[in-house]
């Protein structure tokens, strides 16, 4: 994989952009509260300055109809010298629709954090086209607007991550979980999803100590990627760690069978040097994502490529953020994660 523009760190004052560039849910007057909520927690914990673009806001049905006002907004976000971070509200299913859009050249020119997850791995494979480091992690809707307030693991690796020009280190496990689901209603607004106490990283298969760069997303959303101008190159998985998360879809054993099967008939297992999974989502065919992803690799002949299982991020909550092209580490003797370098300069 070749190295990546690293994007400038974020200073206390900055200003940052919030973007919807898929699901319009922060256009929605129903759930509106929550997306100021998400505002003021950016504000107030981080010290950042939340500017929408045009159509941040605008409404759901909108924001569907016309993917070119939401790639807009995004080059519009990026070439804006003022605007130092770009945030999704919330991912969706479409955001693929941006893509006859996007000027590729803008983003290079102009590199500048971009963070979400979900759909926003369409907006992070943009950014790896373009040759820009980027930020699978958090989005307004969900993550910063948290019931009952953002969860300090979060907290700590937004401040870690995006703030800090060293090198991230060891990432533990959360040592709490929840992936429940309650309504988007204002009577909920302070009410703590039910939290779960969380286990250690598990290594599901392979020994000793492997690196490379990052590179992955939500596996769903990969899954319709696949065919298409953004799906990476081969040679982009050279030497790679590949980070999987799964979706509140749930995909079935067989759909994340059949697609680490392509993945290995492509060629891509063998070019991998491990692989980071997420927890699933609320934990959903937890014992038995591990037997899948056991069974495709035997039949690659990657049953020693390690494979660390249950980490902070993605669909649950707390998390991580995990940096495009960042160099990490994987010890599989140990049961540990570590990223070797600064996501940020």
């Amino acid at each position: 994989m070749l190295k990546l523009l690293q994007p400038a760190r974020l200073q206390k004052g900055d200003k940052v952009a919030t973007v919807s560039l898929s699901w319009g849910g922060a256009g929605d007057k129903e759930i509106r509260w929550r997306y100021e909520q998400g505002k003021r927690r950016i504000e107030e914990v981080f010290g950042l300055e939340v500017v929408e673009m045009p159509h941040t806001l605008s409404p759901p049905d909108e924001v569907y109809r016309h993917p070119e006002k939401r790639a807009a907004d995004f080059m519009a976000a990026f070439a804006e010298p003022s605007i130092k971070a770009i945030i999704s509200c919330i991912g969706g299913n479409d955001s693929i629709r941006m893509l006859p859009y996007i000027d590729f050249e803008l983003i290079r020119a102009n590199p500048k954090i971009f963070t979400g997850y979900s759909d926003s791995t369409v907006a992070h494979l943009i950014c790896l086209k373009a040759g820009l480091s980027s930020f699978y992690g958090v989005s307004v809707l969900n993550d910063f607007a948290e019931n009952g307030g953002m969860h300090p693991y979060t907290v700590k690796w937004i401040e870690t991550v995006l703030f800090s020009s060293t090198p991230v280190g060891r990432i533990p496990v959360a040592p709490e979980w929840t992936g429940e689901w309650l309504e988007w209603a204002v009577a909920n607004k302070e009410k703590r999803r039910t939290y779960r106490p969380n286990c250690d990283y598990e290594v599901v298969q392979g020994e000793g100590v492997v690196q490379g760069r990052l590179i992955g997303g939500c596996f769903e959303v990969l899954e319709f990627l696949k065919g298409t101008p953004l799906f990476p190159a081969h040679s982009q998985f050279d030497g790679a760690i590949l980070f999987l998360e799964t979706s509140e879809v749930h995909a079935p054993e067989w759909l994340l069978e059949d697609g680490l099967r392509q993945y290995g008939v492509c060629g891509i297992l063998e070019r991998i040097n491990g692989i980071l999974f997420a927890k699933p989502q609320n934990g959903h065919l937890y014992e038995e994502y591990k037997q899948v992803i056991k069974k495709v690799l035997a039949e690659f002949n990657c049953g020693q490529l390690p494979v660390l299982y249950n980490a902070s991020f993605g669909h649950n909550e707390p998390k991580c953020l995990l940096p495009y092209g960042a160099l990490a580490e994987i010890n599989a003797s140990n049961g540990t994660f570590a990223i070797l370098e600064q996501g940020v300069r």
